[in-house]
């Protein structure tokens, strides 16, 4: 049979005032309360007005709006020039309106000078007999453009009102009341021509008026309307005729050129090619 296990000892706990000899010294900490201590305010410390305004830029830097990268206050454009629209709609309208106001400068140049010629619009013996009795009254040289034939006009001026052939004039370059001012007008400002008196039928004063203010007022010549009488024989014209007057003569002053012999050269060639005429 084996050997049977010691019986083992149960350690009891040496009485109170005594220590058993041999035995380890237990030395226990008394017992510490911990210490609660107060919560440490963080210290509230004022930035400097440089430190938020880098800290703004950077965020508007960084924004999807702005994009990454975004110009300095200094470096940007004005708010007009941001808006190209406005920018352009302000643009062409001071243009037109300086334009405008250049043509239109034989109307507020003060201090004309007296009537120096007769310009007289061809397309009515009426109006020729007008100004042929008006020059023998005032003794003015007389400009006709696009009249009635030289044989006729030299009868009319020179036997019949007895007026010297150097005081008349015949143009036949015209073909309309808006190149019987564009043929004329170098010549009259060459010749120092500040005021003319422009004679031609009461029915078409007004668009006469209208563009000879257009094209001899851009170039500084003021014009006086002499209207004839035409009685029964009075045609009213169309607004749709003045208008097209106007706009042709407000492009041959920008551009030098006529809008109607553009359009037979290039417009009327193309309608015949695609067969719209």
């Amino acid at each position: 049979m084996g050997r049977s296990p010691e019986p083992r000892r149960r350690f009891s706990p040496p009485p109170r005032g005594r220590r058993r000899r041999g035995s380890p010294l237990l030395l226990l900490p008394p017992a510490i309360s911990p210490v609660v201590l107060p919560e440490r305010q963080p210290l509230e410390i004022a930035a400097p007005a440089w430190v938020g305004r880098q800290r703004r830029l950077r965020r508007r830097e960084a924004s999807p709006r702005q994009g990454l990268f975004r110009r300095p206050r200094l470096l940007q454009r004005p708010r007009l020039l941001q808006r190209p629209r406005l920018f352009w709609r302000l643009l062409v309208v001071g243009c037109l309106g300086l334009t405008l106001l250049w043509m239109s400068r034989g109307w507020w140049l003060p201090s004309a000078p007296p009537p120096q010629m007769i310009l007289v619009l061809g397309g009515d013996v009426d109006r020729e007999k007008a100004a042929a009795r008006l020059a023998r009254r005032d003794g003015l040289p007389v400009v006709v453009s696009g009249g009635t034939n030289p044989e006729y006009a030299h009868w009319l001026f020179e036997q019949r009102e007895g007026l010297p052939p150097h005081q008349v004039h015949l143009d036949y370059r015209a073909f309309d009341t808006v190149t019987n001012f564009t043929t004329l007008v170098d010549d009259l400002r060459r010749a120092r021509i500040r005021h003319a008196l422009l004679v031609t039928s009461s029915d078409h004063m007004e668009r006469a008026l209208l563009v000879g203010r257009i094209v001899a007022g851009s170039r500084g010549i003021q014009l006086t309307p002499v209207p004839v009488p035409c009685g029964q024989l009075c045609v009213p014209e169309r607004r749709r005729r003045l208008w097209e007057d106007g706009l042709r003569s407000v492009i041959w002053v920008i551009s030098g050129q006529d809008l109607r012999n553009w359009a037979e050269a290039h417009l009327v060639p193309w309608l015949g090619r695609a067969g719209l005429r």
